[in-house]
């Protein structure tokens, strides 16, 4: 008998596929919390990111302590062994790893085994190629024998006068394999672990922008932060920064603004609008206010682009920045675009409908 001719079991139990498939489905939610947290800025995701792995491993301590006392509890068998190679691990500094591959010889035929144990430097010259051990490994699990320092005096009359025959390398005893169904199920575990996170916060990863209900006085001002703008609303004005990569000359996106500063919002009338190229800054009217103000959802916001690219270009500034700043001052509502560049600055004024009335060119 041979032991690695039999079949071998594989870790293909309803326990053990279960255990897999939860092991992957924590690991897919902390690589996805850890990934997408930075990105988001949210601390709570970087906790469970760190400390779902802990849970879960001491989960899985704890389940696996009965597992553990039957193990240790399962019967031994003790053999000589013969040393057929050995080789440090470690260092060469007090004790140190070594894995020794062995024949052991039962009382059936022998086969071979690979065993770990540390060494002190000062005892590792009595272990050679050859030499005979003792050793013993559970009747089930041979793949986990051990070599025994200091064996039975009948065990040690046996190993000093035994000879024995060294085993074939195929009849190397190796634990069994998990199998194509365990590394399956961990797999689909992490594809669900990581989808599970990235639908949860798919409107922040994927760059949502969210209007912020009007807050008390007594409150301080909320902030909703997306991976591609924030909004911030006070009960006195609002702010909405773009993200590096977008501006307001985008098309659609001062429109997305102005909706995202009025929804929730009782009245919609505000002072003064500044528009530049990635903010946008309002004041609101106070509610009673005599001052002049306008409703914000009547901004001609489709011909401010167009106001702004005829600036730019027609006004005679070389490498301009620009700003849109509209007021009820008058009694009119003014829209007014100042570009400034390295040569100097110069504006156009527009009425409540967006067609220009005066240009100030440069001078």
């Amino acid at each position: 008998m041979t032991i690695t001719d039999r079949p071998q079991p594989t870790h293909t139990g309803p326990i053990a596929l279960t255990r897999g498939f939860l092991t992957g489905c924590v690991s897919g939610v902390t690589l996805a919390s850890l990934v997408a947290a930075p990105i988001i800025e949210s601390v709570p995701l970087v906790i469970v990111g760190v400390g779902l792995p802990v849970v879960y491993s001491v989960l899985l301590f704890i389940g696996g302590i009965p597992r553990r006392a039957r193990e240790a509890a399962a019967p031994r068998t003790t053999a000589l062994a013969k040393i057929e190679s050995l080789r440090a691990l470690g260092s060469d500094s007090g004790d140190m790893p070594v894995r020794f591959v062995v024949t052991v010889a039962p009382d059936g035929p022998p086969f071979r085994a690979e065993i770990t144990l540390n060494v002190n430097l000062v005892d590792l010259p009595t272990y050679k190629p050859g030499n005979i051990l003792v050793v013993d490994y559970p009747t089930d699990r041979p793949w986990h024998a051990r070599i025994l320092t200091e064996p039975t005096p009948e065990w040690e009359r046996r190993a000093a006068n035994a000879v024995l025959e060294s085993a074939p390398e195929s009849a190397l005893v190796k634990e069994p394999p998990k199998g194509g169904a365990f590394g399956t199920v961990v797999f689909i575990g992490v594809l669900i672990g990581a989808v599970a996170v990235l639908v949860l916060f798919r409107a922040d990863l994927f760059g949502t922008t969210t209007a912020v209900a009007e807050p008390s006085a007594a409150d301080p001002a909320p902030t909703t932060v997306t991976s591609t703008s924030s909004t911030t609303i006070t009960s006195a004005n609002g702010t909405v920064t773009l993200g590096s990569n977008q501006s307001f000359r985008d098309r659609g996106t001062l429109k997305d603004a102005v909706a995202a500063l009025t929804r929730d919002r009782d009245g919609a009338q505000v002072i003064s609008v500044i528009i530049q190229d990635r903010v946008m800054s309002v004041v609101f009217a106070p509610s009673g206010s005599p001052a002049p103000g306008f409703d914000l959802r009547e901004l001609p916001t489709d011909r401010i682009r167009p106001l702004v690219d005829e600036a730019t270009v027609a006004l005679g500034v070389t490498s301009p920045s620009w700003e849109v700043i509209m007021e009820n001052m008058t009694g009119s509502l003014t829209i007014r675009v100042v570009v400034t560049g390295r040569n100097g600055s110069a504006s156009l004024e527009a009425n409540r409908s967006g067609n220009v009335v005066r240009r100030n060119p440069l001078r």
